[in-house]
């Protein structure tokens, strides 16, 4: 035989027509054995393709020899065979018809399930080998070693992000910031990190603010306010290093500036606030309808009604159709409105009655309807929509 050393050595063409193909062991006749094992190549790793070849042909060349069983290697390094008559049998590792490596006495018994294993990293076998192709084993174990650690940190960030996420939408956003705070230290480069850090620190302002009210202390408590600096630090962040990118993702500028926008709102900026909304408009036009419309919203909910009104404007041209930007308009408006001394009339200020109609006429049994059927019967202004009471 030609195969007389555990080398990387070649068994010729397998036998024409005599590789028996793998059958299930459903359909595997009665009596019969079965094979399994886990190869490793020669750097240590699981050979992640190739077959399995079985023969009793101890006397052909290795052009000549004929392969009663063949059985595939799994992307694991794993293969599994059945239907095998009992003998004694001579196992190869073939890849690309070339054989890498072989048992030549593994006797196999009746209804017996043989483990079979090839380690090709072992000693003996690597001495076989020519300096070049240990030197291209050494290349190649570094080498898969750097992106086994690389897809390893990639595996916890994600296992990280995921965990942060989760706490996020429950409101456990101190134990978010503990993970996204491990994340960002590990790979600072990722903007997507960042923002999911901003979104709890922008949620743990939040939750201090709303107990702060409950307990009757000052929701600007300079504690607080530090949890919202902190947010926009963390989306700036975020930002920036999207923008620095080979591949800058829209979605991902569109978010970090959208959160932005809220950071700013809670600090009391109203126009890095605004800032920040036109930054997302530009990152995703396609979405600059919605981006403007949470700028009107985060402005008005701040007490800053001049600008949410200019803000609505601008989500109003975007989109037409959104009911809730004509209801933010009239809404920032309506403050303004006036009595006439002679009349003792309601005055609304100019665009105030129209945002209104339109919001009806848009949303005649939206949430505000009645809302706004009460503010335009109040300021003796007529209603044009299909709203009726009761529909609400």
């Amino acid at each position: 035989m030609e195969d007389k050393h555990p080398g990387s050595r070649s068994a010729g063409s397998p036998g024409d027509g005599n590789a028996c193909p793998l059958e299930s062991p459903g359909s595997a006749p009665a009596g019969t054995s079965s094979i399994h094992g886990h190869i490793l190549n020669p750097a240590g790793f699981p050979l992640t393709k190739g077959e399995v070849r079985l023969s009793t042909d101890r006397t052909s060349e290795a052009k000549d020899r004929k392969y009663l069983y063949t059985f595939p290697i799994d992307a694991n390094g794993d293969y599994k065979g059945s239907g095998i008559v009992a003998g004694n049998y001579i196992v190869f590792v073939f890849q690309d018809d070339k054989s890498l490596d072989f048992n030549e006495n593994v006797p196999i018994a009746k209804e017996e399930d043989k483990l079979v294993n090839f380690d090709m990293s072992r000693p003996e076998y690597l001495s076989k080998m020519t300096p070049e192709e240990r030197k291209q084993i050494e290349e190649y174990k570094k080498k898969n070693s750097e992106v086994s650690a690389t897809n390893a940190k990639i595996q916890n960030l994600n296992a990280l992000l995921t965990q942060a996420r989760a706490d996020n939408k429950a409101g456990n956003y101190d134990s978010a910031i503990t993970a996204m705070k491990q994340a960002t230290d590990t790979k600072p480069d990722e903007g997507i990190l960042w923002v999911t850090l901003g979104d709890a620190q922008l949620g743990s302002g939040e939750t201090a603010a709303k107990a702060a009210k409950s307990a009757g202390t000052s929701p600007t408590d300079p504690a607080i306010l530090q949890k919202y600096t902190d947010a926009a630090t963390s989306y700036k962040k975020a930002a920036d290093l999207n923008a620095a990118s080979k591949k800058p993702n829209p979605e991902t500028a569109g978010v970090a500036y959208n959160q932005l926008g809220q950071a700013e709102a809670k600090l009391g900026d109203a126009k890095a606030s605004s800032d920040a909304y036109e930054q997302a408009a530009k990152a995703q036009p396609e979405k600059a309808g919605m981006y403007y419309f949470n700028e009107a919203a985060t402005l008005y909910n701040s007490g800053k009604l001049p600008e949410a009104s200019a803000a609505a404007d601008k989500a109003i041209a975007a989109d037409p159709k959104k009911a809730d930007a004509y209801y933010i308009k009239g809404q920032a408006l309506i403050p303004q409105a006036t009595v006439d001394p002679k009349t003792q009339k309601i005055v609304a200020p100019p665009g105030c009655i129209e945002a209104y109609q339109q919001y009806l006429e848009l949303a005649p049994d939206g949430a505000h309807a009645a809302d706004v059927k009460g503010i335009l019967e109040g300021i003796g202004a007529p209603i044009k929509s299909t709203f009726k009471a009761g529909k609400k």
